[in-house]
């Protein structure tokens, strides 16, 4: 199974960035798909997640700035960001979870880094 995400760089406060992770070895269209994020020092943490039936769910600091979102024929999910600020700084992780042969399965990314100048 691999998690490859890509679209992470360097960019200043208020520009964007669309993260994608493409997906292989899994059957994507039946696992929730996650984004996470960890700064350095910091634990990693949530930072939007949608079903496999599409439902999104956000972290409250970046409702109305970020959208998740899944192309289940590319076996792709995408975080499109905008109004970046430099506290959203770190490594950018795609997370999938999901049920094969009757267990869960959890997989990890490598990550891509986000920094945002101020």
């Amino acid at each position: 199974v691999q998690l490859q995400a890509s679209g992470g760089g360097l960019v200043q406060a208020g520009e964007s960035l669309r993260l994608s992770c493409a997906a292989s070895g899994i059957i994507f269209s039946t696992y929730n798909m996650g984004w996470y994020r960890q700064a350095p020092g910091k634990q990693r943490e949530l930072v939007a997640g949608i079903t496999r039936d599409g439902t999104t769910n956000y972290v409250e600091f970046v409702k109305g700035r970020f959208t998740i979102s899944r192309d289940n024929a590319k076996n792709t999910v995408y975080l499109q960001m905008n109004s970046l600020e430099p506290e959203d700084t770190a490594v950018y992780i795609c997370n999938a979870d999901g049920v094969f042969l009757g267990r869960r399965r959890v997989y990890w990314g490598q990550g891509t880094q986000v920094t945002v100048s101020s």
